[in-house]
């Protein structure tokens, strides 16, 4: 009985300090990228750039849901379809108000849903459905039911967006696809009527076109603009992009990613990265939408880095492609940085005079043009290996397993891993062992041994 006693208490002491302290940090961590909270006032504005509307031409509408919505999944199939300058390109949502995407970029959608049904007079020509969790039953509701209303147009949905699509009941007897997690996490068992196939990067049936991870909505963008505006398009905005997967529009077939060894990297990072990096990214006028991208689905979504959006600008910031973006925070009350990013093949022309504002303000963390000098590559390249020599080349590989990147043209240095992250559990490990030890020598063996004197003295 003793024995099993024991057991007991170093198995339960393990599960309480290494799950414990894993499980909250895990929780912790994971919100602040899926739920970012707001640190400062939300600012009142007067004016928000709206693209100029072209009757003649078909309108794509890229959803925003309430409280949050996948960073990637949204402003990269907004920025393509924009660089075609074919369509009129909105961002909508269920009201007007500030929206997040996640790590905690903020934006002021285009149209509310009813104000863009009241313009348009029809459906929209094409619905872009990213990944946008359901929290909040009462604030997702009317995203749903959007969707539901204009389930004859066509729907594009990104990574994860597949659940959203299959939850309103629009999937039902069609083949589709969704970001590899969904699969391992059971998210797509809810869904039987649903075809589900894994070993695509993208599947079209009728009116409907679902992606897998990430990177593979690009894919299923290409593959939509290759089929309305003609294949010589499509190739041309993938040059531009420099996407260096084409093929994959031609022929989405792929070998599936599972969970498996390689998710510990990630589960560590969110648990036990206690001493994350503070980075800040510089937002101003003209900046590329899918370049900003990259700061948040690397470095933010690793789970090492908290990401903070900074300008001096008193209104919204208007990238390229016409998006509000929302600072959190002005140079004169930025948060103590460890790196400043100024994202953008172009940034260090476009954003010379916030820069230098930057510097009269009195900050001394020098800028950093993350795409400087990769104008011929792929926008996360540079990212990605940047982020092998700021943690580890194990949390860079998975960050690109991730977006479900396949490019084999990154070269990755740095740590072979996080001493961190896999420093910490080690830590927690041993001193599991020592107090469960101690509570064993203290009360279960002592109560042995004083049974046995009582004996003896008997």
């Amino acid at each position: 009985m003793k024995i099993v006693l024991r057991i007991v208490v170093y198995v339960m002491t393990f599960v309480i300090l290494f799950g414990g302290v894993g499980a909250f940090g895990y929780i912790r961590s994971n919100q602040g990228y899926w739920i970012p909270t707001r640190q400062t006032p939300m600012p009142a504005f007067q004016d928000v750039s709206v693209p100029e509307h072209h009757p003649e031409k078909p309108t794509v509408a890229v959803m925003l849901s309430n409280p949050t919505t996948e960073v990637f999944d949204f402003m990269v199939p907004y920025e393509m379809f924009a660089m075609t300058g074919a369509y009129n390109v909105y961002a909508v949502a269920p009201d007007k108000n500030v929206k997040t995407l996640s790590g905690g970029l903020d934006l002021m959608p285009h149209y509310s849903f009813d104000e863009l049904d009241r313009l348009l007079g029809k459906s929209p020509d094409l619905i872009v459905i990213p990944a946008m969790p359901r929290v909040d039953e009462a604030k997702y509701k009317p995203v749903r039911e959007w969707i539901q209303k204009h389930a004859d147009t066509k729907l594009v949905s990104i990574c994860a967006g597949g659940v959203n699509l299959a939850d309103t009941g629009l999937l039902k007897g069609k083949e589709a696809t969704t970001d590899w997690k969904s699969f391992d996490y059971h998210e797509i068992n809810k869904y039987p009527e649903t075809k589900w196939r894994r070993d695509l990067r993208y599947v079209a049936d009728g009116n409907i076109v679902s992606s897998a991870a990430l990177t593979s909505g690009i894919d299923a963008v290409l593959y939509v603009i290759s089929q309305q505006l003609g294949e010589p398009t499509a190739e041309k905005i993938a040059k531009e992009m420099n996407y260096p997967s084409y093929h994959f529009v031609k022929n989405p077939k792929v070998d599936s990613y599972y969970l498996d060894h390689t998710e510990v990297i990630f589960a560590f990072n969110q648990a036990f990265q206690w001493n994350k990096k503070s980075a800040g990214v510089l937002l101003y006028n003209g900046m590329d939408d899918g370049a900003l991208t990259t700061i948040f689905d690397t470095y933010a979504a690793s789970g090492t880095t908290k990401v903070h959006t900074i300008s001096d600008a008193k209104q919204p910031i208007v990238t390229k492609y016409h998006l509000n973006l929302v600072t959190r925070y002005q140079m004169s009350n930025a948060p103590r940085l460890d790196r400043m990013f100024v994202p953008g093949v172009e940034a260090e022309a476009l954003a010379a005079e916030d820069i230098t504002q930057w510097y009269e303000k009195g900050n001394n963390v020098v800028p950093e043009f993350i795409h400087g000098g990769t104008a011929d590559r792929f926008i996360f390249d540079a990212p990605l290996e940047d982020l092998s020599k700021q943690e580890d080349v194990l949390t860079a590989k998975y960050g690109a397993k991730r977006l479900e990147y396949r490019a084999t043209n990154l070269h990755f240095e740095g740590s072979p891993f996080s001493y961190e992250a896999f420093g910490i559990p080690v830590l927690l490990t041993f001193t599991a062992f020592l107090t469960a030890f101690y509570i064993d020598r203290r009360f279960i063996r002592k109560v042995k041994r004083g049974s046995h004197q009582s004996i003896s003295r008997s």
